[in-house]
């Protein structure tokens, strides 16, 4: 299906720019189609909001938060976002999203493909996704739907980040994982403080990390069950199995690794995605990770059971009803299997890949009543040890040892004394702004955002800590640029335009460079400037207050244009009539010129033309040549022979030395050929008469 209207012939353009081709993927809010974008002549995604979806307002809104999120992080292992707009459909405003077209396939493809993962490669596609999530996490954006849908894999072998549908600022006042008594997000990767509606912070994009990262070893999610309730019960009180117990080729490293990132609480998992990466790479140079080893006997204590009363709010069997109707936003996915939406298979075990080896069964209850006791009597001796150390750092700490993500005052968006209002909260006791608003790390750009606005702080928004000061970076508003005037561009080439754009401060990344014949500007030096986000305006020697809103562009001189010349048609016609159909296709310098000797042609008649066959410019010389006519064989007379040279004036005649039947005594001219250059030479059919004075030759 491409992107047409029913009926339409045409494809469908949005924007009148993007136009639509084949359907990518459907998600339970989005279609994706891939798309050309006509001006700049490259493939893009489009996302659209699903048209029934599009009178609602609250879908409407979640869509636009998508675009804001995404847009404001620029990441190459995150699908770019590169323009939004809206199209009206039936009178129905139904927004889109263009992005950047990742070819390749998403992770849930490739493991229902039945290909196996090496379990380095699984480690180095997890490292990708935490090198996006930590760019988002230090920009305030958590993702909250972490899957192997909303994962891409280039033919590269680049892992893609995309689908930020229901990400939130982490600055959201009380942001909680419930909208409309219904949970967001996909079962099988819900971190627990989603699956009970608490509020998350950018450790729970660590917990379905973790999931992620089980199923890339293992083939499958470390939770599964008969409906999305049983899965987030499981996800809350139960511990995963370490994927070793599925493939016996994941070491004890690998293990600890993804049972940290799956503690229950966000305290015992990885505090930020920098950690957890760093900890996958040390498994990569097989080097001890700081994964707690405490986390690999996990998977062996006794399961508690308890009431699903207890799982939490966001659990109870009417909220988690509402989770398959929640949007699965993904812009590149075919229908989801059954298990992903928390339909699982006979037995509750998801289709799809086999498993390659069965979980180590538990050993039977009369053969391990004494191991049991054991491994009490250790846990209780660590409790203690663990409740030493614990009230050892509450009197170290003066009796506070809570940690607080530190604030987000996001891109941009709030001024000093906003960000001072906001630090009064309760919720933020404990930190204060310092600094004078230069704190700035390097390659922040100081123009972003509004002037006065707060676009860096350190530490950075949501990371983990005790309170205390922040520094802070502000803006100094957009940078203002000048184009120089059409009169100087007209003696500039493009790396002198460039050289006085860059420092200009204008964004030279991708500007649009076209080229025309101008006969005033030298071939290769700028005509113009243009905006080619604005209609290709040009701007002449304008001064522009915001360079990053002006998509640059110019247009390069290909020097005067040339007119297409063919002599062959002229060889033997009257040479005047020839300077007249040359001079007429646009030469301007045309001149006749006698050609010595002319040949066979009769005189007046186009010899030759120079130069010959091919294109030139308007002011190019053509030469004209014509034979010359020929000399009477008469003696001219002495004031004859001070007249004119036939050869050199066609119009010249010279007379007979007999005056008696000469031209100019009403009798025809001897030299018919001069006729034809000029009928009304004398002696000619069409000379005008003259009246004879006096008689005869001599006076009185």
């Amino acid at each position: 299906m491409s992107g047409t209207y029913p009926g339409a012939e045409q494809p469908r353009r949005l924007g009148g720019r993007y136009e639509l081709g084949a359907v990518l993927g459907r998600g339970g809010m989005a279609e994706v189609f891939m798309a050309r974008d006509t001006r700049l002549g490259r493939t893009v995604a489009v996302k659209t909001l699903r048209a029934d979806l599009s009178r609602d307002p609250t879908f409407q809104a979640r869509f636009r938060r998508e675009a804001q999120s995404a847009a404001s992080l620029n990441h190459p292992a995150i699908v770019a976002i590169y323009d939004t707009g809206e199209d009206f459909e039936n009178g129905v405003s139904v927004p889109y999203i263009v992005m950047e077209y990742a070819d390749g396939s998403t992770l849930r493809d490739l493991l229902h493909s039945g290909r196996r993962l090496l379990p380095e490669r699984a480690l180095e596609i997890t490292a990708g996704v935490l090198q996006a999530l930590d760019y988002s996490h230090r920009n305030g954006i958590i993702h909250r739907d972490i899957k192997p849908a909303n994962i891409m894999l280039t033919r590269s072998g680049t892992v893609k980040v995309m689908d930020f549908g229901i990400a939130r600022a982490m600055a959201d006042n009380g942001m909680t994982m419930t909208q409309t008594a219904a949970v967001i997000g996909t079962a099988q990767y819900l971190s627990p403080e989603q699956a009970k509606g608490e509020t998350v912070d950018a450790r729970s994009d660590l917990y379905s990390t973790g999931c992620l990262m089980f199923e890339l070893l293992t083939g499958r999610p470390p939770f599964v069950g008969d409906s999305p309730v049983a899965v987030a019960y499981q996800h809350v009180r139960e511990e995963p199995q370490p994927p070793s117990s599925y493939d016996p080729e994941v070491s004890p490293a690998i293990d600890a690794v993804v049972l940290k990132s799956l503690a229950k609480t966000a305290d015992a998992r990885y505090q930020s995605a920098t950690e957890m990466r760093a900890d996958i790479e040390r498994v990569l140079d097989g080097r001890p990770t700081e994964a707690q080893t405490a986390v690999l006997g996990a998977a062996n204590m006794p399961t508690q059971r308890l009431d699903p009363r207890q799982v939490g709010a966001a659990a109870a069997v009417g909220q988690t009803r509402a989770m398959p109707a929640v949007d699965t936003p993904t812009g590149y996915q075919s229908p989801a299997p059954r298990y992903e939406e928390g339909l699982d298979g006979p037995g509750g075990r998801p289709p799809g890949p086999p498993r390659r080896a069965e979980p180590r069964r538990a050993p039977e209850p009369e053969k391990s009543g004494r191991t049991g006791y054991i491994i009490l009597a250790i846990a209780g001796i660590a409790a203690v040890i663990a409740a030493i150390l614990l009230a050892k750092s509450l009197l170290k700490s003066g009796g506070n040892a809570s940690s607080k993500a530190a604030p987000d005052f996001g891109i941009g968006v709030k001024t000093f004394p906003q960000a001072q209002q906001m630090l009064a909260q309760p919720d933020y006791t404990g930190f204060s702004l310092t600094g004078s608003g230069k704190d700035c790390p390097p390659g922040t750009d100081v123009h972003s955002g509004n002037a006065g606005t707060i676009i860096a702080q350190s530490p950075a928004a949501g990371a983990y800590g005790k309170p205390g000061p922040i520094t802070y970076c502000l803006s100094l508003g957009p940078q203002n640029g000048k184009v120089p005037p059409k009169a100087t561009l007209n003696g500039m080439n493009q790396d002198q335009l460039k050289a006085y754009l860059g420092g200009a401060h204008f964004d030279l990344a991708n500007p649009l460079i076209t080229s025309q014949p101008d006969p005033k500007v030298l071939a290769g030096n700028i005509i113009d400037v243009i905006d080619a986000g604005n209609n290709n305006a040009v701007l002449d020697g304008q001064q522009v207050p915001d360079v990053s809103k002006v998509q640059i562009g110019w247009i390069v001189s290909a020097g005067p244009s040339k007119i297409p010349l063919s002599t062959q048609g002229y060889i033997g016609q009257p040479y005047n009539s020839v300077v007249s159909q040359i001079q007429g296709l646009g030469f301007t310098n045309v001149k006749p010129v006698v050609d010595n000797p002319g040949g066979n042609l009769p005189a007046g008649s186009v010899t030759r033309i120079s130069p010959g066959d091919n294109s030139y410019t308007a002011d190019t010389p053509i030469v004209v040549y014509y034979a010359p006519q020929p000399v009477a064989p008469t003696t001219p007379t002495s004031s004859q022979s001070q007249g004119c040279d036939p050869n050199q004036d066609p119009t010249c005649q010279q007379n007979p030395t007999s005056t008696a039947s000469g031209p100019g005594n009403g009798q025809t001219s001897s030299n018919p050929m001069l006729c034809v250059v000029d009928p009304n030479a004398p002696g000619c059919p069409n000379a005008p008469t003259t009246s004879k004075k006096g008689g005869g030759g001599g006076g009185n």
